[in-house]
């Protein structure tokens, strides 16, 4: 049998007093989680989850703790340049959908036996979790969706799920429950598969589903992004006002380091 050293955790970089791992590749790191079965918590970092975990230190903690922190946000994109450090943003639903690709090639794959697991959809409504979980066997034939269960669990049914998620052991788990509801219950809950890589995705079941659709190629290039989600979700609005405080922020930090 095939002896694997466990990997290191890549060194992060202080956002704000958060952390952001730089690696020039985080799918190969997460594949080689996946292989060795090494369980990873994986935060996707935005200027919006930044400044709610300012006021909320529970959250910030557990950003601290996550084995892999990436920088989703423009905002955080531009702060690292702030301090020299030139990086790509990593959406994380582009994340998500590159390693689910990966996940059914590697199934498809008959020279040699799977190296990677099976996978859990968690989160959304009933038929957007369904929709979403058919038209990822679609793109990725061979897939091996074991669970794609919606986010409207009552108490007295969750147990049932962490059961199922215990019996079924998948190695890849995907929780769109929204910031930062997604990253609690993902601290709480991870231990239930300890070998998995947990990733909180936030609307992108909507997204796969066809029920929401990502800004335009031109949009995200030009870090625009978050002007299409307010076009669309015009009540995001007081949720917005994040990115002009971390901005702000940014810039005091910068000068003062407090």
């Amino acid at each position: 049998m095939q002896k694997f050293v466990p990997l290191e955790a890549p060194k992060p970089f202080s956002v704000l007093g958060l952390p952001v791992h730089l690696l020039d590749d985080y799918i190969g790191w997460l594949l080689a989680c996946a292989r060795q079965q090494q369980g990873c918590h994986v935060v996707t970092l935005n200027a919006e989850m930044t400044m709610a975990a300012e006021q909320n230190l529970p959250l910030a903690q557990i950003i601290r703790d996550a084995e892999l922190v990436i920088p989703d946000g423009a905002g955080i994109v531009l702060y690292l340049k702030l301090y020299g450090r030139s990086t790509q943003r990593c959406p994380g639903i582009e994340l998500a959908e590159t390693l689910l690709r990966e996940f059914g090639r590697d199934l498809r794959a008959a020279s040699q036996p799977p190296s990677l697991g099976t996978v859990a959809f968690f989160g959304g409504k009933p038929e957007v979790i369904q929709q979403a979980a058919t038209i990822w066997q679609e793109r990725a034939p061979g897939i091996a969706i074991a669970i794609a269960q919606h986010g409207y669990l009552t108490p007295e049914d969750e147990p049932a799920f962490l059961q199922t998620l215990k019996d079924t052991q998948p190695q890849l788990i995907l929780v769109g429950l929204g910031v930062p509801r997604q990253e609690f219950w993902i601290a709480k809950h991870r231990e239930v598969c300890p070998k998995a890589i947990w990733i909180g995705v936030g609307g992108s079941f909507d997204v796969w589903a066809g029920v929401k659709t990502r800004a335009p190629g031109w949009l995200r290039d030009n870090h625009l992004e978050w002007v299409y989600r307010l076009y669309q979700e015009p009540w995001r609005w007081r949720r917005m006002l994040a990115l002009p405080q971390f901005a702000w922020r940014s810039l005091v930090y910068r000068v003062t380091k407090r």
